[in-house]
């Protein structure tokens, strides 16, 4: 029997919040502004809204099974064998984004920080922190991301109030000016990337939340709050940097930060946003990690799930150096396979539950009532 801990919901919000942000601070900007242009924010404004909805729909799909993961879930629905391959399917998404971020990782460590050093070196580094996170259970990175949520509003904080000095408002103008499929391709970029890939997190809510009906708020508040600061950090990217030069730039909220000149004095601060990042990637990481090694070890039927953690982590680091051979490829992997991969098991598959949950829930309920 797999290990079972509690965490409250306030801890579940938290990892909410930083799942969602993830790497959208520092990257989606980018992807918003290239078909949006200044109408970056009212994309991601829509897409925040519409990823509501999503969440909306995890949080009631969780609530017909509080006692399920992900993985079992698929199991009662749709059976052992059909169920483990929908899961298996789960789990290899989970374990490849895990491989992108740290991918991610790397290359801005690489670029911006530690150019001399290989990328292999900061890959391994950080995989070591990221095994020994999960081995050491969902309670303790719950714990750990109540204190590190703190840190980051701070520096968040920080950040808005020493670049507000740059804004230029002609630069958002005129507003409304692209067409509604520019604004719709722009938005399901946000949509993917914050809210159908945080079906992840139907590994933890609600079987492992203490009080499941009060998380529910939890995880549609952590989504919101998560919204809102892509759409501020993103209209920021906008009113300074330009819609061209967002659009330019892999990290454009890392060059928002180089902008930072108070009276000549604190200027270059841009490791804020660094750490920003850092922050939100490493939770989200931490979350895709924990869910293909749990869900791979419910498949398995395994008593503990721990010693899956050192041979998928090797698996990780490897996906982790060869996953992306230039940067055309990265963009291109994202804007087609990566994003009909997410759809598919994010947003196809919880649909086609709730499907065969109507069909079948008479029938549910009596096994439920029976065992």
């Amino acid at each position: 029997m797999l290990p079972t801990v509690k965490i409250n919901s306030y801890q579940f919000l938290v990892l909410s919040i930083l799942f969602s942000i993830g790497t959208s601070i520092l990257i989606v900007p980018s992807a918003l502004a290239t078909n949006s242009k200044q109408d970056a924010w009212i994309a991601a404004i829509i897409g925040t809204g519409i990823g509501l909805l999503i969440v909306w729909l995890y949080t009631k799909m969780g609530l017909w099974f509080p006692n399920l993961t992900f993985v079992q879930m698929n199991e009662t629905l749709f059976g052992k064998w059909v169920g483990k391959a929908f899961s298996f399917l789960f789990v290899c998404m989970t374990l490849l984004y895990t491989a992108i971020l740290l991918y991610n990782s790397g290359a801005f460590l690489n670029t911006h920080g530690m150019s001399s050093t290989p990328m292999a070196a900061t890959n391994i580094l950080m995989a070591i922190i990221l095994v020994m996170a999960v081995r050491l259970g969902i309670e303790t990175i719950a714990r750990s991301a109540e204190i590190f949520i703190g840190v980051f509003f701070l520096l968040f904080i920080i950040l808005v109030v020493f670049i507000a000095p740059q804004i230029q408002f002609e630069n958002i103008q005129p507003v409304f000016d692209v067409d509604i499929k520019s604004l719709a391709q722009s938005s399901l970029t946000l949509i993917v990337v914050s809210s159908v890939n945080a079906v992840s997190l139907l590994m933890i809510f609600p079987a492992f939340i203490n009080k499941p009906k009060s998380a529910q708020k939890s995880f549609f508040i952590g989504n919101l709050i998560a919204g809102l600061v892509i759409i501020i950090i993103t209209l920021l990217c906008i009113l300074i940097l330009g819609a061209d030069l967002t659009a330019r730039q892999m990290f454009p909220g890392y060059g928002l930060a180089k902008m930072i000149n108070v009276g000549n004095f604190i200027n270059r601060v841009e490791a804020i946003m660094g750490t920003l990042w850092i922050i939100s990637l490493y939770f989200k990481m931490v979350l895709y990690f924990y869910a293909s090694v749990y869900g791979l070890a419910q498949i398995l039927n395994l008593k503990d799930y721990r010693p899956l953690t050192y041979p998928l982590g090797m698996i990780v680091i490897v996906l982790s150096l060869v996953i992306y051979p230039n940067v055309m490829y990265q963009k291109k992997f994202e804007t087609t396979t990566g994003l009909y991969f997410s759809l598919t098991i994010g947003l196809l598959l919880p649909l086609l539950m709730v499907g065969v949950y109507a069909i079948r829930k008479k029938q549910l309920k009596k096994d439920a009532i029976s065992s």
